[in-house]
Formats: C-alpha cells, sequence, structure tokens
C-alpha cells in the first residue's frame, strides 16, 4: 500500500502533538518495512525532524508554503485540491493532527486527542476555537476511522460530536524507555544550569495556556509558603513552570508579580527532549492541575 501521513506537526512543534506524532510514525518505520509512507510536511522540510535518515520506504514530500497558508487555504477556503497532487497516489492517509486534507475518494484516518475547545471554550481565543469546531467537525465527518488518546476523548467524540461508537479506536499515548531515574550528577548538574534552576522546586509542564490552570499551581504555590514563610523546610523552595508559549498566558506572568513571588516562580521556557527526563528527576514534586485533559502524558512521564 501506498500510505500518506501528514507529519507537518513532526516538523515544526516542538512538544505536544509533535512529539505525539515523531513518536509514532518512528515506531511505525520500525515496524513496517513492506508498505510505502509518503509524510506530507507543509513549510518546507528544513533541518527535518531532528531524527536521522528515514528507511528506504519512508519518503518526505514538503511544499515552500507555510502550515497557516496550508490550513488557510483547505480549511478555511477549502480549496478542491486533493493531497496526493503532493503525495502523489495513495491508499490509505492518515492525519495526527485533528484536520484533514481533501483526499478524495482514498479512505483517511484521523487522531483526535481532545475536544478541549468543546469542552472547556472559556479557555480558548474565540477565533482560534471557531476555526477548531469548523475544521474538526468536518474532519470527523471525513474521516473512515477515528483514533481517540482515551477513553475519555472517545466519550466526548460520541456525546459533543454524535461520532457512532464503531468509528473511534482508543490508541493510548506511549512513554519513550528513555523516561526513566536519570542517576548520572553529570547530566543532572547540566540540564539545571542550562535552565538556571533552583535547588528545589514543585514542577509544572506544559504550552502555557489557561486550559493547564497555572494559575490555580501559582495560587496553592502561595498558600503553601504563607504559613511558613520563615520555616527552614520551605525556605528553598521554588516553583518551575516548563514551557512555551501558547495563548492567553499574560495574567499567569502578571500574577506572579503582583503576588510578590518574582524571585520564587520560575518559567524557563521551552526544554528540550533530550532534557526532560533529567527535569522530572531535578524536581522534589510534579504538578499537574488541568482544568481538562484528553490524555495528559506529562503525568506517564513523570
Amino acid at each position: 500500500m501506498r500510505i500518506g501521513i501528514d507529519y507537518t506537526a513532526a516538523v515544526r512543534q516542538g512538544g505536544g502533538i509533535g512529539r505525539y506524532t515523531r513518536n509514532l510514525i518512528r515506531a511505525l518505520a520500525h515496524l513496517d518495512t513492506e508498505n510505502q509512507y509518503m509524510l506530507f510536511v507543509a513549510g518546507g522540510w528544513g533541518g527535518g525532524d531532528g531524527l536521522g535518515p528515514w528507511p528506504a520506504n519512508f519518503r518526505v514530500r514538503s511544499i515552500p508554503l507555510s502550515d497557516r497558508w496550508v490550513h488557510l487555504f483547505w480549511q478555511r477556503m477549502r480549496l478542491p485540491v486533493p493531497v496526493q497532487t503532493i503525495t502523489g497516489p495513495l491508499d490509505l492517509f492518515h492525519s495526527p493532527d485533528f484536520v484533514l486534507p481533501p483526499t478524495g475518494r482514498t479512505p483517511a484516518i484521523l487522531t483526535v486527542h481532545d475536544l478541549s475547545f468543546l469542552r472547556v471554550p472559556q479557555f480558548f481565543v474565540p477565533g482560534f476555537r471557531e476555526y477548531l469546531e469548523m475544521a474538526v467537525s468536518r474532519a470527523v465527518n471525513q474521516a473512515a476511522c477515528i483514533l481517540a488518546d482515551s477513553e475519555s476523548t472517545r466519550g466526548d467524540l460520541m456525546q459533543l460530536m454524535g461520532v457512532e461508537p464503531e468509528r473511534v479506536t482508543v490508541l493510548y499515548p506511549g512513554v519513550e524507555s528513555r523516561f526513566r531515574p536519570v542517576e548520572e550528577a553529570q547530566t543532572l548538574a547540566a540540564v539545571r544550569a542550562r535552565y538556571q534552576l533552583p535547588g528545589s522546586f514543585i514542577l509544572g509542564l506544559s504550552t502555557l495556556q489557561p486550559r493547564k490552570n497555572f494559575d490555580g499551581l501559582i495560587e496553592a504555590f502561595r498558600r503553601l509558603l504563607a504559613p511558613i514563610a520563615d520555616g527552614p523546610e520551605m525556605a528553598e523552595l521554588h516553583l518551575v513552570i516548563a514551557g512555551g508559549k501558547g495563548w492567553m498566558y499574560e495574567d499567569t506572568l502578571a500574577q506572579v508579580q503582583r503576588i510578590g513571588l518574582g524571585d520564587r516562580v520560575h518559567f524557563p521556557g521551552f526544554v528540550a527532549e533530550a532534557d526532560l527526563p533529567a527535569l522530572y528527576c531535578l524536581a522534589s514534586a510534579f504538578a499537574f492541575p488541568s482544568w481538562y485533559e484528553g490524555f495528559g502524558l506529562p503525568l506517564l512521564e513523570a
């Protein structure tokens, strides 16, 4: 078979769906040496995904248009140009990132990670939420098969989008074997220095956005410190919230200054995949206070 896969997220996104896509397709490459795979990438291949060469049965097909323009043409303007124009003829197409391009008569598989834009719409910029409602709904109707990250997401698809149960299969995300206790002192020291981490800290990890409830985590940290601010056991405790900036995060950053914890709460930004195991191991505790998750991979990693 000739199987097309939208690999754009793997190249363009460092965390989240990008990591999911990289790991899923790399694992597939180890398992299957017979079928032919065409990886579609919007925005050009550039430096690739940083994972080295592909097996002989994998090919990359990229276009210079950015993923933003591709979404504009396919999702908003709905130009009926099939993805096969780029990949060549296909027997099957898989999108691991919520939406589908036109595929003509070729059956499509769609991965839906969560329906947070429907469950907790208040945590999304209105224009972005409306786009997701339109594009994801259309992709769900188009797909021959839908993969959900959890039974929770499968239930949401049936309840909120009316998807027939037999069309949805739960495929749980997995964790790489490198997520294990890191004992090498040199590795731990290097990661601590790279991100200027304090000696003792509670860790939160995710893209900064309201759904992750970092406002609540910061307030909980303030209450933890308040009664025993002078106690030696809490004197050196800090809060580290790691992850890139998403949307509607400005109030979270401002909250830290407003309550006077600017020297105790740290935002090191995006953390490289290779550094994540050491980051988890350096933390005194891991906190994951999200209002809603389709799966919650950081919990499993931690």
